[in-house]
């Protein structure tokens, strides 16, 4: 979940890798089935994990499951000794287990062939911890649980009192015990996320401890600190391990991977693809909005960008291929659909678990604020499909699927648990309690579906899956305590943010012109930062160093804070990585780099609305804070400025036609004056608005022949669509194997007639896929 909330269970290995999906007849590559939704291959804070099973997969889920009980008993009876001892409990039950889920990724001997059953494929070899695996757990193990043990050891040990009255004093043992579990949560941060956090880790580290050779004059040196000091600040300190990463990710975020992994093994998460495939069935846009609609409903079971970018894909690219669009921009599309995931209430990405407590404020607040982003973020992304729906000139497609107000009749009890939260947030229950109670109301639902309901052993793997979806997590930001234990040791973040600010005025001594630079290497700053590390980490590092310069231009804590969660998060979408448009590539077959900057411009009004938190005062009513006037008028003009800068990017104005170079420029300065919000940049910019309309029907008048008498309109959506019937091949618009036209493209459901079968374009096999679309119903609804 790098930083997903409640994330689907990283259970993919190599063989359900999208780069080793079944080839078709006709040399594609077939997409996953509908049904793989609960084993995306691609996670943005994870490498995917081993599938354990035999005797060492039942252990880790028996593991699991009694530190999924440790959690529930801890939000209802917490233990007394207090927080940090329940912290160190909990590392002692993941630490040991990612080093039994997560490959080594080392070049070990290979197995002997007793180790494979006999005439098993190659890719069918049992992938089991090897001893290094074992050693390394158990050593795990040791020294998490050391702080507690109540041996004495020389002047060590004795307990857990006597370890926290040996702070600032640390016995060599003790050193001895920290330097291990350094080591060892830096190896299972390389395990679950590769190289570069690790890599960052010890540059901090290096810092803490050289930094005082730094020539003093430097901004950044400071005294330096010997080993036993940083040992010290990170084993025995509320600010290192056990800091307030860990304490989020062993709070909050285990309780909602529980609850969604509750809810994905409910059938929730097949529902809301298939009430949004039926919602949207037989308009011209019906594909993108679909694709969209998905990402953001799929997200509340998901919370993890990538994971829900593959998930949506795997259902919808058939459909959006059927219609007409190019697979880069499908690809563009679901990875945007995606990251919705972490920036939508009601289950924001981890990060924001840590917004709410670095600011001591309740998740409901943080929702809140997330509500007007949220409503941006998925206008700009619709406005660029209805526009992308006109530019190709797409099909209709209809789905051969039962109706939306009969899935909700049937199974729109899935989302009573997401309202609870909801409710009982806004009541006052604190978010810890209200995800337990709606994850209880989830399994006590889940009976009036036959196929989904969570008997005692079915509820049990859907408790261990939680766990093993908070493993990555819990590693990273058990190192994150690295950098923030680091940094308030030196004093770094205050010296980087008097560094960023003074480069910022040695432009410029007005304070307007300081401050938008400022932010614009904050944003650069972020943006990089992202590139190489998950999300969670990113806003830890992007909010202990960067956010201190925000706070010194007397930028609002909510306000910076939510500036860095957005930046890090957007992170997904940013080329040259952009985890979740690699994922969604690997889906439609489309080439990476382009699908990235598809992926971006569907984006792009993420990226400029967190500048308008920041820059001016009445940024602030972006994120609902102000009066209720204010926000409505804010949220008016940011929604003006979104649409202005989906024209500018889509090239196309709706309701005229297209729009030239002259309309997208004009739009283009439009959209981003409208969001400054101030009410000189507003004035212009809704003028420059009109004058790109004015421009466009012009431009429109004078080059637009009038069409033939009875001949249909592209632009209109007349056109009527190619028709798929008894498996009729069907490819993209203008490919060679486009069929009849006379009717919308059919995708039939399981067993029905339509496109079921066919196995046109670039991803064939794509019907296959199809067929499981609107399954949901199943006998009940026949």
């Amino acid at each position: 979940m790098s930083d997903g909330v409640a994330q689907i269970p990283p259970t993919a290995t190599a063989e359900s890798s999208p780069d080793r999906r079944p080839s078709t007849p006709d040399g594609g590559s077939r997409p996953p089935a509908a049904s793989q939704l609960a084993s995306p291959a691609y996670d943005d804070e994870e490498r995917p994990a081993r599938q354990l099973t035999g005797p060492v997969g039942t252990g880790v889920a028996v593991v699991a499951f009694a530190v999924a009980l440790l959690v529930l008993w801890q939000v209802f009876r917490p233990l007394s000794q207090g927080s940090q001892f329940y912290l160190i409990i909990f590392l002692s039950g993941v630490l040991p287990l990612v080093f039994l889920a997560y490959r080594s990724g080392l070049r070990l001997p290979a197995r002997t062939a007793r180790d494979v059953p006999e005439g098993a494929p190659a890719t069918r070899r049992p992938d089991r911890p090897t001893a290094l695996d074992w050693v390394l757990a158990g050593l795990a193990l040791l020294v998490c649980l050391y702080p507690v043990l109540p041996l004495a050891v020389g002047d060590a040990g004795g307990g857990y009192d006597a370890f926290l009255d040996r702070q600032g004093l640390l016995a060599p043992v003790d050193v001895l015990m920290g330097a291990l579990l350094l080591v060892l949560l830096v190896e299972a941060c390389r395990r679950t996320t590769g190289w570069i956090l690790p890599v960052v880790c010890l540059l901090f580290l290096a810092y803490g401890y050289y930094g005082g050779l730094l020539p003093q004059t430097w901004a950044i040196a400071h005294a330096g600190l010997d080993f036993g000091q940083i040992v010290d600040a990170l084993y025995n300190s509320g600010s290192g391990f056990y800091g307030t990463p860990l304490d989020v990710a062993a709070t909050y975020i285990v309780l909602f991977t529980i609850y969604g992994a509750v809810l994905d093994l409910s059938g929730a998460g097949r529902f809301f693809v298939d009430l949004s495939v039926a919602a949207f069935r037989r308009s011209r846009s019906a594909a993108g909005r679909t694709a969209v609609a998905s990402g953001f409903l799929l997200g509340t079971v998901s919370g993890s960008g990538t994971a829900t970018a593959v998930s949506v894909g795997a259902v919808t690219w058939p459909i959006l291929r059927r219609a007409g669009y190019p697979a880069e921009h499908a690809g563009g599309m679901l990875a945007a659909a995606g990251v919705g995931a972490i920036l939508s209430p009601p289950t924001l990405g981890a990060a924001a678990f840590i917004v709410a407590e670095y600011l001591e404020v309740s998740y409901l607040t943080v929702l809140g604020w997330a509500v007007i982003p949220t409503l941006l973020y998925y206008l700009g992304i619709l406005l660029a499909v209805e526009i992308d729906a006109r530019r190709f000139q797409v099909r209709p497609v209809e789905v051969a699927a039962a109706s939306a107000w009969r899935l909700l009749a049937r199974f729109g009890y899935h989302f009573s648990s997401l309202i609870v939260i909801v409710v009982l947030l806004a009541v006052g229950v604190s978010a810890i309690r209200a995800v337990v109670y709606a994850t209880g109301l989830a399994v006590l639902l889940s009976f009036l579906d036959r196929r989904h309901r969570l008997t005692p052993r079915r509820l049990a793997t859907a408790l261990a899956t939680g766990v093993r979806g908070v493993l990555p997590v819990a590693a990273v930001c058990a190192a994150a305590g690295i950098v923030t234990a680091t940094t308030t040791k030196t004093g770094l973040g205050a010296q980087f943010a008097s560094l960023l600010v003074r480069g910022a005025q040695a432009v410029s001594d007005n304070p307007t012109v300081v401050l938008a630079l400022t932010v614009l290497l904050a944003a650069v700053a972020l943006s990089l930062l992202g590139l190489a590390v998950p999300v969670t980490a990113s806003f830890i590092i992007g909010w202990v160093i960067i956010g201190p310069a925000l706070l010194a231009l007397g930028v609002p804590a909510p306000a910076a804070a939510m500036f860095v969660f957005y930046y890090s998060v957007l992170s997904e979408v940013t080329p040259p990585t952009a985890l979740a448009a690699v994922g969604a590539a690997a889906i439609t077959g489309g080439r990476t780099v382009p699908t990235m900057w598809q992926a971006l411009k569907y984006a792009l009004p993420a990226f400029l609305a967190p500048i308008a938190f920041v820059l001016t005062g009445p940024g602030e009513y972006l994120l609902g804070r102000g009066a209720p006037l204010d926000v409505l008028w804010a949220g008016l003009v940011g929604c003006l400025g979104v649409a202005a800068l989906a024209v500018a990017t889509g090239g196309w104005l709706l309701g005229v036609g297209p729009a030239g170079p002259v309309e997208r420029t004009l739009t283009a300065v439009a959209g981003l004056l409208l969001l400054y919000l101030h009410p000189v940049s507003i004035t212009i910019g809704v003028a420059l608005v009109a004058l790109a309309v004015v421009v466009a029907l012009v431009h429109r008048r004078r080059t637009v022949p009038a069409p033939p008498a009875g001949a249909p309109s592209a632009v209109s959506g007349g056109a009527p669509a190619a028709a798929v019937s008894g498996g009729v091949d069907v490819g993209p618009v203008g490919g060679a194997e486009s069929g009849p036209v006379g009717g919308s493209v059919e995708v039939a459901p399981s067993g029905g007639a339509g496109a079921a079968g066919a196995g046109a374009g670039p991803a064939g096999g794509a019907g296959s896929t199809a067929r499981e679309v609107g399954s949901n119903l199943g006998e009940e609804t026949r």
